[in-house]
């Protein structure tokens, strides 16, 4: 991970080349196209105190501005598109000795070089005025009115990091080269604001949260490259933990799964036993650079630790070892000495070091005990930044705290990151749990989830800074998490979470995991979804080989294409809205005749064995061996949502079938509801069902 303010290996040689060019006045630089002009030396421009600037980038034409207009302490000071907001509004004020502090209108906070750095790439960002060295900066002449900002600590120029020409570009500090990202127009602005907006919106344009409306919770995020990786929670359902993937922390698409079955014990294999509620839960995803290899721990029944390795997240993923000890709620830190770490526990937090080779613990202790006035504190992510250890902490389900050391074993100081936060989802819950992650150009983000039932759990995003001692900010929005920001990184489409599966191909796209691990050979794909009957029951919730895919919110349809010609009597096949109180639109068939059902009332207790396998609420007779059926699901966050079914003969015209499943929004089931394919015999084996198509689409 590049280390935040952290400039651009190419850059850097950039200067190294300047530094070797004498006597130059103007220089392209190769590779960059940035134009390098001739300092005049450390003349002292002159300012009036008592007006108000917007300072303007000389080699990207934007105005320097407090990100989001954010009033904290610590806030991230980026370049944007000019639009002469107070933001964007600075007064100099005399600070003695040809020093002046640079005053925020919106604000009222000055720019400060962050923990007094004197170090290249040290993070510029807003602070109380307190006249302090590296608060104070001289303006040095360059050609053409432009000046350069030199810090009075550090003696270092204010500076565009990387010579980006982006909005959101990170500003830091570094050694005075004259590079035009370093040199500023002054344009005096007179304390006003423009009545109006611009006219041209921010070229990146803003993201809305969730980011993904769909159930991914628990969620662990890292960044490899310029890929991040999102990993989650998938409980009984197989292949187990997802992963996502992304290049501008919006647009995400399935990748893999670090998990390919869950090899935990009869149970997940439905047999002598079920296995809901239980399996991949809170569990952490890192990547090793010494090996290339990406690295997956969960603790499974509170009794083990698995760890799972892959050389790529959407290749072959394989056991790694088992370790005799629950990391519960564990995080993984990969320390700059490529030593490994996890940080575990509920409320007695410890971190475990690993072997070299990632297969056993070395050692592990016990590093913090949560206050009692905090209550409890679980699902630990571990980092390491500018030196400082990090184990970031949830208080389910409304608070997030951090930890902070100098070594990995402690001791801790613990501060609050936030406490009932208002979310960004009318009717949803606090953000909370989740992890941090930092951009290629410094910028951290904060990738949480929002208890969103009866959809389930769906990761929010928010920027984060930090402070000048260390201490990491969410940027908020009216005193809450934003329902929208600024976009991080230029936007990069991916393959979307909805549209159309044909089953072409040799296996299951990464968007299917099955309720339990299924028997596989009772299914195939190419030219559609091919299900026999793999159990005898009357109980959906017993049955094996049930495919499941996560609903899309706010609402969406599920379709499915039908083959019922192969089926035998007593089979039942459909598709289903799944949770812990179902129901689901299918076909029957008995004593050689099909029917279109819709089925109601299939229920569970809070221990989750089946307490009613459902009735059957309407039916027609239908015939030809082809139906279409659609089910479509409510998932805002609040009780009495609903889902409602339908069929049709010819894919076009749908007739209303049965009456709505009232959505549970309770939270103990903690998966969210989801569309679920399935096929099983009440009678004997042998029957099959294909599906030729399925479709999820939204409004």
């Amino acid at each position: 991970m590049v280390a935040m303010g952290e400039v651009p290996i190419a850059v850097r040689r950039r200067r190294g080349w300047w530094s070797r060019v004498v006597a130059a006045l103007l220089t392209v630089l190769v590779g960059g196209g940035l134009v390098v002009v001739e300092s005049t030396g450390a003349a002292a421009a002159t300012v009036d105190t008592n007006a108000w600037y917007v300072l303007v980038n000389r080699n990207s034409g934007k105005a320097l501005d407090v990100y989001n207009r954010a009033t904290n302490d610590g806030a991230r000071i980026t370049q944007w598109t000019r639009g002469d907001g107070t933001n964007q509004q600075w007064q100099f004020v005399d600070s003695g000795g040809g020093y002046y502090r640079l005053k925020s209108r919106n604000s009222g906070k000055v720019l400060d070089v962050s923990s007094r750095s004197t170090a290249d790439g040290a993070a510029i960002v807003q602070w109380t005025d307190g006249n302090g060295t590296n608060q104070q900066f001289r303006l040095a002449d360059s050609a053409d009115g432009y000046v350069r900002l030199l810090n009075r600590n550090s003696g270092k120029a204010v500076e565009v990091q990387g010579a980006s020409t982006a909005d959101g570009g990170n500003i830091v500090q570094y050694a005075d080269w004259g590079g035009t990202n370093q040199q500023w127009q002054l344009v005096r602005v007179d304390g006003t604001t423009p009545t109006t907006p611009p006219t041209t919106p921010p070229a990146n344009g803003s993201f809305t949260n969730p980011v993904v409306w769909q159930d991914f919770a628990d969620v662990d995020i890292i960044r490899v490259g310029d890929a991040f990786y999102l990993s989650a929670s998938t409980m009984h359902y197989s292949p187990g933990a997802p992963i996502l993937r992304s290049y501008d922390l919006v647009n995400w698409e399935f990748a893999g799964h670090s998990v390919p079955k869950l090899d935990f014990g009869a149970k997940y294999d439905m047999s002598g036993g079920r296995a809901y509620v239980n399996g991949i839960w809170a569990s952490t995803l890192n990547y090793r650079p010494s090996n290339s290899t990406y690295y997956w721990a969960g603790c499974i029944d509170f009794a083990k630790t698995y760890i799972y390795t892959a050389a790529a997240v959407d290749g072959a993923w394989n056991q790694h070892a088992t370790i005799n000890k629950c990391y519960y709620d564990a995080g993984m830190l990969v320390d700059d000495n490529d030593t490994m770490y996890v940080a575990y526990g509920n409320s007695q937090i410890s971190v475990a070091q690993l072997s070299a080779d990632g297969k056993s613990e070395v050692r592990s202790q016990q590093v913090f005990s949560t206050p009692s006035s905090v209550g409890t504190l679980e699902g630990a992510r571990f980092y390491k930044r500018n030196g400082s250890y990090y184990i970031f902490l949830t208080r389910p389900a409304n608070g997030q705290y951090i930890l902070k050391s100098s070594s990995p074993f402690g001791p801790y100081e613990m501060r609050q990151v936030l406490l009932n936060m208002p979310g960004p989802i009318s009717g949803g819950g606090v953000p909370h749990q989740g992890g941090l992650v930092q951009t290629a150009g410094g910028q951290w983000y904060y990738m949480s989830f929002v208890d969103a039932y009866p959809g389930g759990r769906v990761p929010a995003l928010a920027p984060i800074t930090w402070t000048a001692d260390g201490w990491p900010q969410i940027q908020t929005v009216n005193g809450g998490w934003g329902a929208s920001y600024p976009n991080p990184l230029p936007i990069r489409p991916v393959k979307p979470l909805t549209g159309t599966d044909t089953f072409a191909g040799s296996t299951l796209g990464p968007q299917w995991e099955w309720n339990h691990n299924p028997d596989n050979t009772k299914w195939s794909v190419n030219n559609g979804l091919r299900l026999q009957t793999a159990t005898v029951t009357n109980d959906l919730y017993s049955a094996r080989n049930t495919v499941t895919h996560r609903i899309q919110g706010p609402t969406s349809t599920a379709t499915v294409e039908l083959d019922y010609s192969a089926l035998r009597d007593g089979d039942r096949t459909g598709l289903a809205v799944l949770r812990n109180s179902s129901a689901w639109i299918g076909v029957r068939r008995d004593n050689g005749a099909t029917r279109v059902s819709m089925t109601n009332n299939l229920t569970m207790d809070g221990s989750w064995r089946t307490t009613n396998t459902g009735t059957e609420i309407a039916s027609a007779p239908v015939s030809g061996g082809r139906i279409w059926l659609r089910a479509t699901a409510d998932i805002r966050p609040g009780s009495g949502r609903q889902a409602r079914f339908s069929y049709s003969t010819d894919g076009t015209n749908f007739t209303a079938l049965g009456n709505a499943l009232t959505l549970d929004s309770n939270w103990q089931f903690f998966m969210g509801y989801r569309f679920a394919i399935f096929n099983h015999a009440t009678q004997a084996l042998g029957g099959t069902s294909t599906i030729r198509q399925f479709q999820l689409t939204t409004p």
